[in-house]
């Protein structure tokens, strides 16, 4: 014997950042939701993943309420440091722009607002599988899946959110070419990621050109730092010991005043490096955000910050359908939230050319890069230009105030 359907006003597919926060601004302006994630809780919170929240995700946590433990644990940084020649230049996020912005990983932002939808009543149903959206260029669509006990079940909605991440399902359903233009973008190179038991280097992030590749320094907590080393994409982890990881590090970071702090290496890890951008974000009755939607390198820190301003949009848009029956900003949301995708993957695309060797960068290349970094370092607009992207460019206006 089937199950009856759920109902719901939204459905939600994806328990990321995206989704997670969708589900937590509807609920306060009183719209339900269910959220449905393939993995379980146990691995959506314990996949670690890094963090860096603008400004305004920031004030968005705070003010919606699920903002204590990143005051409590998140480390604020006013500004930052670009290595390159040898010597290091500050951009200073404050002075330039009175902003600034907070070290706290992903996974912790995920922990804090599962913990709060639960908290609230939230529908969020962990660990099911083959989940379909149906007929959602009509008006009643709906979402079959198979439960963590191994049911099936229906799930009837108004409205759906496609916040399933950069290995979406429901991305496809918007149909290419005829409708959908995907823009993508493979970079000739990658990260290699590391979390070692160690002091930290610095109090801010030290971003590092170098003729042998680009490096990152950041931090965890005052134990546990996290660096990246550009390199090849044939290269696999276990290419990379870990003398070798501190010899290229300190051959990358290491100048007057600077010197990498070693410890006891215990993840290593690739990360992909590309640009994507799907247009639009939305069709009749389903709406994209977040990674679903475009991924960025993470040379500019915009990925998770990038999905919580589509929902901030999005919430807000779905809260005046719901309310007054008004379909123009449902309508405009694509138009709405795109010029900042563009935007942040200019900004991802441009730090990453300036910072990053190529392959075949020639020694004119490199000198060439060095005068751009020398040039934009070196003014007050170069600067200015830098900490205003980095720490975050305004959230759209709403319409119907969701918070």
């Amino acid at each position: 014997m089937s199950l009856p359907p759920i109902r719901t006003q939204v459905g939600i597919v994806g328990a990321g950042p995206a989704g997670l926060m969708l589900s937590h601004l509807l609920h306060l302006q009183r719209i339900d939701s269910v959220v449905l994630e393939c993995r379980t809780r146990e691995d959506v919170e314990g996949t670690i993943r890094a963090g860096i929240l603008e400004q305004n995700t920031v004030d968005l946590m705070i003010a919606t309420g699920v903002g204590d433990r990143l005051l409590a644990e998140g480390h604020r940084h006013t500004g930052t440091q670009i290595r390159f020649a040898g010597e290091g230049r500050r951009v200073d996020f404050e002075g330039l722009t009175g902003r600034a912005v907070t070290v706290y990983p992903q996974h912790e932002v995920l922990i804090d607002l599962i913990a709060r939808r639960l908290a609230d009543g939230g529908d969020i149903r962990f660990g099911v599988s083959d989940v379909e959206v149906h007929e959602h260029t009509g008006d009643r669509p709906f979402i079959t899946f198979v439960d963590s006990d191994g049911q099936a079940q229906r799930l009837d909605s108004e409205l759906v959110a496609g916040c399933d991440g950069s290995r979406t399902g429901t991305r496809h359903l918007i149909p290419e070419p005829e409708v959908r233009t995907d823009y993508f973008r493979q970079y000739p190179f990658v990260w290699f990621g590391i979390l070692a038991e160690a002091p930290r280097t610095s109090d801010e992030l030290i971003y590092a050109h170098s003729p042998r590749g680009f490096s990152l320094c950041s931090t965890r907590s005052e134990t546990v730092q996290r660096h990246y080393l550009q390199v090849s994409v044939d290269d696999t982890v276990d290419d990379w010991s870990d003398d070798r990881i501190w010899d290229e590090l300190h051959r990358r970071v290491d100048g007057p005043g600077v010197e990498v702090k070693e410890g006891a290496i215990f993840s290593k890890s690739i990360l992909p490096f590309r640009s994507f951008v799907c247009e639009p974000m939305q069709s009749g009755r389903l709406f994209l955000a977040g990674d679903a939607a475009h991924t960025v390198p993470p040379t500019g820190a915009k990925g998770m910050n990038l999905a919580l301003a589509d929902v901030w949009v999005l919430a807000d848009a779905m809260v005046g359908f719901f309310t007054a029956g008004d379909r123009q900003a449902l309508d405009g949301y694509s138009s709405a939230v795109l010029p900042r995708v563009w935007r942040a993957q200019h900004f991802s695309w441009w730090m990453s050319t300036m910072l990053h060797t190529a392959p075949d960068a020639s020694p004119f290349d490199i000198k060439r890069q060095e005068a751009e970094l020398d040039v934009v370092t070196g003014s007050q607009a170069g600067l200015t230009l830098i900490a205003e992207n980095y720490t975050g460019l305004p959230l759209p206006q709403l319409v119907h105030a969701v918070s």
